[in-house]
């Protein structure tokens, strides 16, 4: 029988209202720590059964459901969510497999890259059972290898160490993928978080589709998604900058590999603003990394937004575009587009918004998580 945590009387907690966490302070009583990665029931202040979550003592976030029902949190549990999970997505060379609670498996990410999965478990429960989950991917996709990065500054929080690890012991090499007609060099071992950013291809595509004849910037590039793109959409300029030179030198040999003329600087984006700003631009894309990694930075976070989407602004050509996306999850949809509408009154210049976007369906959203609905962007022209 699994243990138990009860919910304080008083004031209502988002988990009655559907939201999968509980935070410490919202419980009557902790549980002694031999039970930090274990399935516990959750249950409210009258005794009403909540769920079934994974608990850890040593987290702020002290419960983070998985089951509404009294399911085990057992291999046999894994191998139906994680199928469920993966019958969700439509086949592809590279996707998301599993994106954590909007997937029902708390703290849990797994992407796909042709036949190598990269797994991320950023909770104590999901680490204890990644020889579990391990057994049900090979059974489920029978991949050549799997890449357990391990890596992520969160882990801290749920008192856990840092490693990077495969399934076969050996290094995962990098390696060329295609993706939608570009090939990227793809490092899924030391790269970025699980080697390459998929929730962007979207909308890397939909940009290149206004680009042709068009001077393009773009900024905070990475690994040069929207300006590859963009260049080979015909755009009559490209300008790629990024401050991490470790980035734009993958973005240049990305650029080499797919005979597409880029031009890239290395310069923090802020600056490259205040230094170049008489330059005019008729495609801006604005795509930095997160600005607000908890609630307390949020409101420098939305200064930060403002100025650089009102810099951009400035600088656009008439019947100019920008492209902008924020992928901080405390920041809300709403909050962006009035940071935007606030940077383009200071900036005095009119835009319509041509469409507002969001993440791709292989990266879900949970309808009662708003932390769920981490990226949001808006693509706006000049009038």
């Amino acid at each position: 029988m699994s243990a138990t945590l009860k919910l304080k009387p008083g004031p209502s907690p988002r988990v009655l209202r559907g939201h999968p966490w509980v935070f410490a302070g919202e419980l009557t009583r902790l549980l002694p720590a031999e039970h930090n990665g274990e399935a516990v029931e959750l249950r409210d202040a009258r005794g009403r059964f909540m769920g079934m979550g994974l608990y850890n003592g040593r987290s702020q976030i002290a419960w983070r459901r998985y089951s509404r029902d009294k399911d085990a949190f057992d291999e046999a549990f894994l191998m139906k969510a994680l199928e469920v999970a993966i019958s969700r997505r439509a086949p592809d060379t590279a996707r998301r497999l599993v994106w954590a609670e909007a997937d029902g498996l708390p703290g849990l990410v797994v992407d796909q890259f042709g036949k190598v999965l990269v797994v991320q478990a950023l909770t104590a429960g999901m680490d204890n059972a990644l020889p579990l989950i391990s057994n049900c991917l090979q059974s489920l996709l029978a991949p050549d290898e799997i890449v357990f990065r391990n890596d992520a500054p969160s882990r801290k929080l749920e008192g856990l160490e840092n490693s990077v690890t495969t399934l076969s012991g050996e290094r995962a090499g990098a390696e060329w993928l295609e993706l939608d007609g570009i090939e990227f060099f793809v490092d899924l071992q030391s790269g970025h978080k699980t080697g390459f950013y998929l929730d962007q291809r979207v909308q890397h595509q939909r940009v290149a589709e206004l680009a042709k004849g068009r001077r393009v910037l773009d900024g905070f590039c990475h690994q040069g998604g929207f300006a590859l793109h963009c260049a080979k959409a015909g755009a009559s300029s490209v300008l790629a900058v990024d401050i991490s030179e470790e980035c734009v030198k993958t973005a240049q040999l990305n650029a080499g590999k797919n005979r597409l003329t880029v031009d890239f600087g290395v310069m923090n984006m802020f600056d490259w603003f205040t230094a170049n700003r008489n330059e005019t631009f008729d495609l801006i894309v604005l795509d930095p990394p997160s600005f607000a990694r908890s609630k307390k930075s949020l409101h420098g976070a939305l200064r930060g937004y403002k100025e650089l989407n009102l810099r951009a602004m400035r600088m656009l050509s008439p019947g100019g575009i920008l492209a902008t996306y924020s992928c901080s999850q405390n920041v809300a949809p709403a909050q962006f587009m009035s940071v935007l509408a606030e940077a383009a009154g200071d900036a005095r210049r009119d835009f319509a918004v041509l469409e507002e976007t969001g993440q791709p369906a292989d990266h879900p959203v949970l309808l009662t998580m708003p932390e769920s609905h981490y990226l949001k962007g808006a693509i706006l022209q000049l009038r």
